[in-house]
Parts: structure tokens; C-alpha cells; sequence
């Protein structure tokens, strides 16, 4: 694994807008870089990324169905009581989840160390299964890199292909986002484009446009029922709006589904580590009143159950807090992490995100920042394979 510096191409800009890639620069600063790039051997991602990612993946549908049945479980998650019959259900008949990412630090030399699950609305979709590959294949034509080059990506050909599963033909497929949010907007086109090629009836609206109907339905802006729901709308908040009431009556299947309400939860990392201490992949965790955490730790990093984009991460010491992004989970519970930070490649901190789409580790994206906290605002760099 290398980081190598790239010539970008000179039209990126430009293709990125022509494609719909409107979130390429934010605040000013390039989120995409292409001024770089990580080369990856096959076996660094064969046994270093993509096995440790299905093997987690297993464990933590396994912690899925111990937590269900137990209410103490339920409860140590910090998940609403109103909620656990729902996420019980939903586990109990098998409904269907699309995708997730698994974050981890990496640098090809030991075994990758798994920092969370983004189970539930994960981003950086678009910029992975598409504009990654889109910019191996003109990089390759472009003699920028070798004619053989791959990239650990099927990405996007998993996304239609689970969608296809999933969706119900002859019925509305609807995905919502928030409004005023450039690269939701973003993921939800660019899942209802995989959703048309997977055979569907897309239809894409705001969250706040979903109505209530009759029946208790809920309902598009022009009175059809959601039958079918990818919402970019995390089931923590859904849980404290009014209209959570209905969830479970409405009759719409939810993609995700109210279970990846428990993977979500950064709280699975202290119970995986109870349950696997030791595990190469795992982090030594333990919730924040956990006695059981160990006294000689110098640094670690503190994680509200609940939190995105590296909002509200902190990493202290036993002098304080060393460094943290603000945000809006500070009130709620958190979980003490082992410190290890992202590898450095020429001064820029790396994260790996593998994804998950079924139970299947089918593509990596990685972020860049000059922090070792990973943010909304970290850069993603393009990856290739070679040897």
C-alpha cells in the first residue's frame, strides 16, 4: 500500500459536474482529490480489507439477534422502548437491508482495525461506485496508470442487483433526503439511477414532503402511497419525530430496515469486543460507566452512540480532551475506544471505507484529512490495484 501523487485530469471538473457530481468542492475546498491516489496490491485487499469485512459483518448480524431478545441490551444501546418491538419484528422476518460501510485504519502492513459501522445512512456512495471507477478507466486510457490496473470495486453493479431483490415490480421505489444538503441529494440520484437500471419505478422526494394519508399511509406529494422507502434519514431520528407513531402501521417497508438501527449504534463495539476480545480486527471498547476499562490507557477515543461525520468524537487523555469536532450527540451516551489512529501517507491521515451491500464486502472508498479525526469535509481519494 503507497500513496502515490497523480497528475489529475485536466477535464475532472467539468465531467464531475456534466455528471451530476455537484459535491466535488464544499466550502471552498476539494472533497474530491485526484491529485493522489493509494495502490493496493490484490492480496492487501483480498485478506487485509475485503475478508475481515464479510467476518465482521457476520459477527455483527449475530450480535443483531442476540440484541433483539434482550431487553437490557436494547436498553444499554440507549434505543427508544416505542422502537423495540418494530426492530424486534423487522429481525424476525428477515427484511431486507441494502448497504452499509465499514470503516477501518489500515496501511497494509498489519491487520486492518475496524473503527465503526456506518450501517444505516452511509455516504460517499456516488463518489465510490462511479466517479472512482470512471476515473481508473481514463486513467488507465490516459497511460497514467498501468494497463492492468484494477480497483476493488463492484459497487455499483451490487447496488442494482440488490435493488432488483429488493424492490417490488410495478410499484414506486421512493427515496428521500433532508433538503439543503448537496451530497444526500447526491446519494439519493445516484441510488434512484441504479434503482431504474435494477428494473424500478424510482420516484425522489424530501423527507418533509412525505405526508400521512389515509389508513394511517404514508403518502408522496401527490397522494401515492410509500409503499417502498430508502430514506437517508437515520431510524434515531425517526424515532423522535411525531410521525414515528405510524412507522409501524404505515405499511411501507423501509430500506434500511428499523434492525440497522442496532449496527448503527457505535455501542455494538464495546459488546463485539466483550464477546471477542482479542480479535484482530477489533479495538479494545467499553461503554463509558464500564468499570471493566482499562486503567492503563494513555489515549482513547470518546464516541456518542449516536453520531455522524465525526461529529462529537473526542480523543483524550487522562490531562483532558486532546482534540474534538463539535456537533450536536454531545448530550447523549457514549463508549470509550482504544486509541489508534488512521495511518499517515505524506502527512495526510488515511480512513478505509469497505462496503457492505447484502452481506457482501463489494467495493472501498477512502477518505484523507489532516487530522485523525475523519469529517464531513475529508477529502476522498481514488484507489487503484496493481500486483
Amino acid at each position: 500500500m503507497e500513496r502515490i501523487q497523480m497528475a489529475p485530469r485536466p477535464d475532472w471538473c467539468s465531467q464531475a459536474e456534466s455528471y451530476g457530481f455537484h459535491f466535488h468542492t464544499l466550502e471552498g475546498e476539494p472533497y474530491w482529490d485526484e491529485t493522489a491516489c493509494y495502490r493496493f496490491t490484490l492480496a492487501e485487499i483480498e485478506d487485509g480489507i475485503e475478508a475481515p469485512t464479510e467476518e465482521l459483518h457476520a459477527m455483527c448480524l449475530d450480535l443483531v439477534g442476540e440484541v433483539v431478545s434482550s431487553e437490557r441490551l436494547m436498553d444499554q444501546l440507549a434505543i427508544p422502548g416505542k422502537a423495540w418491538d418494530l426492530i424486534a419484528e423487522s429481525w424476525k422476518f428477515s427484511e431486507p437491508s441494502l448497504y452499509g460501510r465499514m470503516d477501518f485504519s489500515f496501511d497494509g502492513t498489519g491487520p486492518a482495525k475496524f473503527y465503526e459501522y456506518n450501517a444505516d445512512t452511509p455516504t460517499s456512495l456516488y463518489e465510490t461506485g462511479f466517479f472512482q471507477w470512471l476515473w481508473l478507466e481514463q486513467q488507465i486510457e490516459r497511460g497514467q496508470l498501468p494497463a492492468g490496473a484494477d480497483q476493488f470495486n463492484r459497487l455499483q453493479e451490487a447496488l442494482i442487483e440488490r435493488l432488483a431483490m429488493i424492490g417490488r415490480a410495478g410499484q414506486s421505489f421512493h427515496l428521500a433526503c433532508c433538503r439543503d444538503h448537496p451530497e444526500d441529494a447526491g446519494t439519493i440520484e445516484y441510488l434512484a439511477d441504479c434503482a431504474d437500471q435494477a428494473g424500478l419505478s424510482p420516484k425522489t422526494l424530501f423527507i418533509d414532503e412525505i405526508g400521512l394519508g389515509e389508513r394511517q399511509r404514508f403518502v408522496g406529494l401527490d397522494d401515492e402511497p410509500v409503499d417502498q422507502l430508502f430514506k437517508l434519514y437515520p431510524w434515531e431520528w425517526m424515532w423522535q419525530e411525531s410521525f414515528s407513531d405510524y412507522v409501524g402501521a404505515s405499511g411501507t417497508q423501509f430500506v434500511e430496515p428499523p434492525w440497522k438501527l442496532i449496527l448503527s449504534n457505535k455501542g455494538i463495539l464495546p459488546l463485539l469486543w466483550e464477546r471477542h476480545e482479542g480479535h484482530p480486527n477489533l479495538l479494545p471498547a467499553w461503554f463509558e460507566s464500564d468499570k471493566r476499562c482499562d486503567p492503563n490507557l494513555e489515549r482513547w477515543v470518546r464516541k456518542p452512540l449516536f453520531s455522524r461525520e465525526g461529529a462529537n468524537i473526542a480523543i483524550e487523555t487522562g490531562a483532558g480532551v486532546e482534540a474534538q469536532v463539535e456537533g450536536p450527540y454531545g448530550d447523549g451516551p457514549t463508549i470509550i475506544q482504544g486509541w489508534c489512529p488512521p495511518p499517515r501517507f505524506s502527512g495526510h491521515y488515511c480512513l478505509i471505507g469497505s462496503w457492505v451491500v447484502g452481506n457482501e464486502a463489494v467495493g472501498m472508498g477512502i477518505r484523507e484529512d489532516n487530522t485523525a479525526i475523519t469529517r464531513d469535509t475529508s477529502r476522498f481519494v481514488p484507489h487503484f490495484i496493481d500486483g
